[in-house]
């Protein structure tokens, strides 16, 4: 007799169906003060390329990014040469190092579409997906030819082959030519339509759609978010929407049957005038489960923590017991083992943790529909 799984009551899961997990995560986002904790990194561990190593910086992550059958990042800017020159806002070039780090953190493949995308150019943008395909990161949402940008990236996941589709609103700031127009998948409703069409063509079970969306620094969906995902949720069949772009954690909800996560925060940033909301993250984890009408879908999360080192005066100590290094925390792992932490470090991890589930649940996830935090023991 097949179970019913928690994600949907009355879902029956078909005997001898197949299961994989997703673990996706917010923006990739690395200012200027990231690749100067890198640097320093670099000194320490002498890991890394051309004096970076980012692996310390994302080492807090890995234990639940590598257990998912699937990983997803966004990777929202273009990379540049491993020695740089780089740069911050308004147009981002960052080192091409932290691709290696997101391959070994666990990542298997990245969205791309952006605001940003197109910060540098064409050029940038083949810079960048050669670099990814270099490392063995997958990507979606930019392409190097016209006849890249009609390909879909489906992986074979524990049997299933599952497409992730990846699109964007235009850069105000660096809007592409007429005739590179291919060069990123624009936010279109039509367009997102065509494109899960041609991934079912090429054989697609699942499709999950990265959308890069919504008001910067807003808890709260948009009113457009809102109306684009009530029309992806009831007009197409994709199976997953992950949302980023406003470097706060928004709510995750259940629509039209379909999980929708608005936006899942910061991954990794250190923007020049840090909110308290802008260092708080979530890593979404969904399980997929086949039924016999097709997928049941269930929602747990991570809240992820980017410590950020206090400024201080040439000359001066930093509080005793502050943070002394940038890095991304699993603030749940954290809070399960706090050792020696001060006070003020442990009553700024439950911030994050209450703050998170607030922002996460405040469209209603919680009543019915079983969102909850995972348990890395599970």
């Amino acid at each position: 007799m097949a179970a019913c799984t928690s994600g949907s009551p009355g879902a029956q899961v078909k005997p001898g169906g197949r299961s994989f997990t997703v673990a996706a995560a917010g923006d990739v986002l690395i200012h200027p003060e990231l690749v100067e904790q890198a640097a320093k990194d670099a000194e320490k561990t002498g890991e890394g390329q051309a004096g970076l190593d980012f692996g310390p910086l994302m080492a807090g992550v890995k234990p639940v990014i590598s257990k998912a059958d699937l990983a997803i990042c966004h990777m929202e800017t273009p990379v540049g040469t491993p020695k740089g020159p780089f740069e911050g806002y308004p147009e981002f070039l960052v080192p091409p190092q932290i691709l290696t780090t997101l391959k070994d953190v666990g990542y298997d493949t990245c969205s791309t579409a952006s605001n940003h995308t197109y910060d540098h150019g064409l050029k940038a943008v083949k810079r960048t997906l050669d670099a990814m395909d270099k490392v063995g990161l997958g990507h979606t949402g930019s392409a190097r030819t016209p006849q890249e940008a009609e390909q879909i990236n489906i992986r074979d996941v524990n049997g299933v082959k599952v497409a992730h589709l990846s699109f964007s609103w235009e850069s105000f700031l660096n809007p592409t030519p007429e005739t590179e127009r291919w060069a990123f998948n624009r936010m279109s409703t039509d367009e997102i339509k065509k494109a899960e069409a041609r991934a079912r063509k090429k054989g697609a079970e699942v499709v999950i759609l990265s959308v890069h969306w919504g008001l910067e620094h807003y808890n709260e969906p948009s009113l457009p978010q809102l109306e684009l995902a009530e029309r992806i949720t009831k007009e197409t069949g994709i199976d997953l929407v992950i949302g980023h772009h406003s470097h706060v954690v928004q709510p995750i909800q259940k629509l039209n049957g379909k999980w929708v996560a608005y936006s899942l925060g910061n991954q990794v940033a250190r923007h020049s005038s840090p909110t308290g909301l802008t260092e708080e993250g979530a890593i979404g984890w969904f399980e997929f489960r086949e039924t016999a009408d097709g997928w049941d879908v269930d929602a747990r999360y991570r809240t992820t923590l980017v410590d950020i080192p206090p400024e201080v005066e040439a000359g001066d100590k930093a509080p005793e017991g502050a943070v002394e290094e940038h890095r991304v925390v699993d603030v749940q792992q954290v809070l399960d083992s706090p050792g020696d932490l001060s006070d003020d470090r442990l009553a700024r991890y439950r911030l994050a943790a209450d703050r998170t589930r607030g922002f996460l649940h405040n469209r209603g996830a919680p009543r019915g529909d079983g969102l909850e935090q995972l348990s890395l023991g599970k």
